[in-house]
């Protein structure tokens, strides 16, 4: 017997979508930003800002990845009724696969849903908390001294713990810095690795190490008492990251690029990774990365997502995480002076921030909380 379409929601909330606007704004860096995951530096910061509103009057924000492929698409979503979130998650799931990832829509969408409920998304997500604690998550690669100090900074700001990158062309060169900083702070600092080996960027063409390449690694990152190492193999090396994790002490994350839920449920069930990290900005959105998290700690691993953004996007994943699940600690993308608070929350009236704990704490207002710096979009506004 064939399935009946599922019937219209539209009228049910009282309120129905009225247009879906996307807009693109660029943040001139000067001086750049030298990531360690990019072998060009950055001379700008993009921001993508999407826009639900309603017929009501009411509209919803969210930010993330750029919007590719969604023109054309705004006639799915205008006339629906904004709380059908999992209608719209199925509609966003079909668009990922033929064009683009738009999850940056479900956020906005879920800050919609928020305020038409009166709601924080934490609450609506399960309410288990309002706050996460963050750790500091640094971007550049500095000498060994000058990366013991930035670490002593940190833990003087109250995180529990930092991530380090690694991708000075030699680890050794990279385990030297984690020494001093180890050697530096003891073991005040939870420390977290970055290995960068998952992905590349279109213009990088170096290959992902071996297998034997990132067990040598994970042995001194025992000796260091490193807490976890992220991405040690290419992102499809299940067979890899699953022998690795059963040869170490360390804990072994990956996901944060991840394109598609089966994906994430493969690294799940394949007893693959310790640590969860898909991004709401980039994979599922809120809708669809709510089942993973939930599946992540049936399977008793960590879940706590990757959040280099912005701070709309940490805001959202900080949401998922407060509401719904027990996660240590929760990225937050700081690395001053390269990568302030100024810069990675420039679309913002108020930059988010950890407090002298380490603690992101959300508030009670109706949905993601965060306010557009209006007048800052339409200065850095392209396109």
């Amino acid at each position: 017997m064939n399935a009946r379409p599922l019937k219209s929601t539209r009228a049910l909330s009282g309120h129905k979508i009225a247009a879906v606007s996307i807009s693109h704004h660029r943040l001139p860096l000067a001086p750049a930003f030298n990531a360690s995951w990019d072998t060009k530096p950055r001379v700008h910061f993009d921001a993508t800002i999407v826009r639900v509103s309603t017929d009501t009057g009411l509209v919803g924000v969210g930010s993330g990845d750029r919007m590719l492929g969604f023109e054309g698409h705004e006639s799915l979503f205008v006339g629906q009724d904004p709380l059908a979130l999992e209608r719209h998650y199925r509609v966003l799931s079909n668009i990922d696969f033929h064009y683009g990832r738009c999850w940056p829509l479900d956020l906005a969408l879920w800050d919609l849903a928020g305020k038409i409920l009166g709601q924080p998304c934490w609450k609506l997500l399960g309410g288990l908390s309002n706050r996460v604690r963050a750790y500091a998550s640094s971007g550049t690669l500095r000498d060994p001294a000058a990366q013991a100090d930035a670490a002593e900074r940190y833990r003087a700001q109250g995180f529990p713990a930092v991530k380090l990158r690694f991708h000075r062309g030699d680890w050794r060169d990279d385990v030297k810095a984690l020494e001093a900083v180890r050697s530096r702070v003891g073991e005040k600092l939870e420390l977290l690795v970055d290995c960068n080996q998952g992905w590349r960027l279109p213009w990088d063409t170096d290959a992902a190490w071996s297998f034997k390449d990132a067990l040598a690694v994970a042995r001194e990152l025992e000796r260091l008492k490193v807490y976890w190492m992220e991405e040690p193999l290419h992102r499809a090396d299940h067979a890899g990251m699953r022998t690795l994790r059963e040869a170490t002490d360390v804990r072994v994350a990956a996901g944060e690029m991840t394109r598609q839920l089966h994906e994430l449920r493969d690294l799940i069930t394949g007893g693959c990774v310790d640590v969860l990290q898909p991004d709401v900005a980039l994979v599922g959105g809120i809708t669809g990365l709510k089942r993973v998290a939930i599946l992540a700690q049936e399977h008793h691993l960590t879940f706590t997502p990757h959040t280099w953004t912005n701070g709309m996007g940490v805001t959202a994943n900080a949401h998922l995480v407060a509401g719904l699940c027990d996660t240590p600690f929760l990225e937050f993308p700081f690395d001053p002076p390269e990568w302030s608070l100024a810069r990675r929350d420039y679309m913002m009236t108020e930059p988010l921030k950890a407090d002298r704990d380490g603690w992101i704490n959300l508030s009670d207002a109706p949905g993601m909380g965060y306010a557009l710096d209006e007048g800052r979009l339409l200065a850095t506004r392209i396109g």
